[in-house]
């Protein structure tokens, strides 16, 4: 039977941890909308927007309105710069309100660049009119004040109705006259003043505080669109941050391994040609006078050759294999398959070969998968996939028969593994319930040499 792969790696298995539940979607009792903590909560900052989003309005329409008069003067250009910041920090307050009443969590935006070498207030009022999270905020501002007029007025009038209606009864004797419908237009009509009425009137506040908490998620759902779009960080901010941090990343890797190589030449191959010189120079002392004990340390120290030979390949191995370089991924997948301790299939369909930096991440994955197949899985057997998706994707994929419970938050090497994918735009899926099997998807973007 032909297994048909997936062009995108598995989801994670029911047992990994879940991300937390959007704060948009509903949940919870139906019947108790009216009265959910959500509700008031998404409530209050509705109501909340109207006199905050007012301040903000006015304050960013007469800082624009005056320093845009004193443009012709040295003035105008510090104190626009000025309302700008005042306004990022408005921004702030609003990002600090929607994560603790909506419970949308707003990344900051990216912070004021200055140009490499600019100092002094000058260069601040250059990046402050640069920036485009100032312009963001200010946008916000503008936009948000009609909108947080009617969302103050539409929760106004409909808790206010509602919740009127339904504590109708328990205040109604307070009135002068009771409430009622004028239907002839010279004071008579129907009065809510019994039983029946009572009903009625509660029946439609217990509507309206239906409608009210339906309206509320709506425009609360707006809200975090405006709050997102406009105070969060930009695509492109957010592409920089990531590769900034993906930019550590390799970095750190790249320490961590020439640390590696340094320490496995000290303690290694550096150690045994030490100790091979003065075999040799012992040796040479001895050829002499006593040529049969000479001959015994020139073969010790072949056999040392040999050994700092193979810890040589092994290092080279391990920093780029020549395998490689002169065959391509299958053959090489196929040679550290065959170091496994557990048997290992290997399947490689890659109809060319990929740049070299996609190929060595790829080889160096799949090795380190392998290990922690040999080390830590149990399994009898296990299988090594590759193959390019119609997405232009690289997906390497390791499944083995082991007890599972592979787990790349706990602190192991699939963390690690999952940073330096990461930072080549690529990602690491683990599927490994507890009893096995475990299916470790590794996905790098497809570059041509």
């Amino acid at each position: 039977m032909t297994a048909v792969r997936p062009t995108a790696p598995p989801a994670p298995h029911p047992a990994a941890p879940r991300a937390t539940r959007p704060a948009d979607q509903p949940a919870g009792n139906p019947w108790l909308l009216p009265v959910a903590a959500r509700t008031w909560r998404e409530g209050l900052h509705l109501l909340l927007n109207f006199p905050l989003a007012l301040t903000a309005a006015l304050f960013a329409v007469c800082g624009f309105a005056i320093s845009g008069a004193l443009l012709v003067t040295l003035v105008g250009v510090p104190l626009l710069a000025l309302v700008l910041f005042a306004l990022r920090g408005y921004g702030h307050l609003e990002r600090l309100r929607a994560r603790l009443l909506l419970h949308c969590d707003v990344a900051e935006p990216e912070p004021l660049r200055l140009r490499p070498g600019a100092r002094g207030p000058l260069a601040w009022v250059g990046a402050m009119l640069r920036s485009g999270v100032s312009w963001r905020t200010a946008t916000y501002c503008l936009v948000h004040a009609p909108w947080a007029l009617f969302t103050f007025c539409a929760v106004m009038f409909l808790w206010t109705f509602g919740w009127a209606g339904v504590t109708y009864p328990l205040w109604q004797w307070a009135l002068s006259e009771p409430m009622g419908v004028n239907l002839d237009g010279v004071g008579g009509g129907w009065l809510w003043d019994g039983p029946p009425e009572f009903v009625m009137v509660v029946l439609l506040g217990v509507l309206s505080l239906y409608a009210a908490g339906l309206l509320i998620r709506g425009m609360a759902h707006v809200d975090r669109l405006l709050v997102t779009g406009l105070l969060g960080p930009s695509a492109a901010g957010e592409r920089v941050r990531r590769l900034e941090s993906d930019r550590s990343a390799v970095v750190d890797t790249s320490a961590a391994d020439l640390r590696r190589i340094e320490r496995d030449l000290h303690d290694g191959a550096q150690a045994r040609l030490v100790s091979l010189a003065m075999d040799l120079g012992m040796a040479k002392e001895k050829l002499a006078s006593d040529p049969q004990a000479a001959a015994r340390m020139v073969e010790e120290a072949h056999g040392e050759v040999k050994l700092a030979l193979a810890e040589l390949r092994d290092l080279a191995r391990g920093i780029h294999p020549a395998i490689l370089t002169d065959r391509g991924l299958g053959p090489a997948l196929s040679a550290v398959a065959s170091r496994c301790t557990v048997p290992v299939a290997v399947e490689v369909e890659l109809p060319v070969r990929p740049a070299q930096a996609i190929e060595g991440i790829a080889y160096f994955t799949a090795s380190e998968l392998l290990q922690n197949v040999s080390k830590h899985s149990g399994a009898s057997r296990a299988r090594l996939e590759a193959w390019r998706t119609a997405q232009d994707r690289l997906l390497l994929q390791v499944t083995d028969d082991g007890h599972g419970g592979a787990d790349s938050t706990a602190g192991s090497g699939l963390a690690g593994l999952a940073e330096r994918l990461a930072a080549v735009d690529g990602l690491l899926a683990i599927s490994s319930p507890p009893g096995g099997p475990t299916t470790v998807t590794a996905e790098l973007p497809w570059r041509d040499r």
